[in-house]
């Protein structure tokens, strides 16, 4: 099924789209603390920011609430609530794009597809108690991810044996899970998380490998501004540009249906050539 229903939206995942990032969180490793302190949430401006990634090529804009960088400490469910859900009813009512919702958290889950989010996007793969059934009942399309570990700890020393076999293996495990619970197969999307609990080596297998993962349904996939593209170019955070788009264009090519990024407008171009250089050839 190429045509998927994200709650209200319809979306053609038989081609490559863009995902922008909205951390709305003051300690996220690239770009947080642009609309929250520690004692304040800007919603106007992020209302602001997400029409400007819309406008750029955008068709998800995902929301967090709690920073998943290597090392991320977690917060309150309380703060994540009121971090994310004004944020997601803003856009909902506001802009044409399907709201993904980067949460573990049954209660923003809930709360989200509430207010209209078309997407659950869990980097813990519904594993928090209640995850699964609030998810279920939710009936909008979720993305599950492999993580090896916590985001404290998980990139002290990750190990694999056979990191394509081991991450497909898990997530095989999520979606049967997904589908015990009633969640539909069609609304079940995949996410071999780049970073989480990897190293660069077990990327980079990854990536090579990513169309291995295509029979499991739709790829999400998030390279932009890795730690990985750092180590490998020699590249501070605010430098991966070039490096996020390669990636970008590799991942498209290789299956991935969503590429989830920090620099919509340059990935939106990427996007747009290949789909123009790949139908030129037909």
């Amino acid at each position: 099924m190429s045509i998927l229903a994200f709650a209200s939206k319809q979306i053609d995942l038989s081609k490559p789209h863009v995902m922008a990032v909205l951390n709305m969180t003051p300690d996220s490793f690239s770009d947080g603390g642009k609309f929250v302190s520690e004692k304040s949430i800007d919603i106007s401006a992020a209302l602001r920011c997400a029409e400007s990634m819309v406008n750029e090529g955008a068709s998800f804009i995902d929301v967090g609430g709690e920073s998943t960088r290597p090392g991320a400490q977690p917060v309150s469910l309380q703060q994540e609530m009121d971090r994310v859900i004004p944020v997601v009813e803003a856009i909902t009512k506001n802009l044409d794009v399907v709201v993904s919702v980067d949460t573990s958290s049954p209660e923003v889950m809930r709360d989200a597809a509430a207010c209209g989010a078309g997407l659950l996007n869990d980097v813990r793969a519904l594993q928090r108690p209640g995850a699964l059934e609030v998810a279920a009942a939710a009936n909008i399309p979720v993305c599950i991810m492999h993580m090896q570990g916590l985001p404290e700890t998980m990139q002290e020393n990750p190990r694999y044996q056979d990191v394509v076999g081991e991450v497909k293996q898990f997530l095989q495990l999520r979606k049967q899970a997904c589908v015990d619970a009633g969640i539909a197969l069609h609304n079940i999307l995949i996410d071999p998380g780049f970073g989480f609990g990897k190293k660069d080596i077990h990327n980079i297998a990854l990536l090579q490998h990513l169309e291995d993962f295509k029979d499991m349904g739709p790829l999400l996939v998030g390279l932009s501004r890795k730690s990985m593209i750092g180590r490998l170019l020699d590249r501070d955070v605010d430098q991966r540009l070039a490096g996020s788009l390669a990636l970008a264009m590799l991942a498209a090519e290789n299956g991935a249906s969503i590429v989830r990024v920090h620099d919509v407008q340059e990935t939106a171009d990427v996007l747009k050539l290949l789909k123009i250089i790949k139908l030129s050839k037909n």
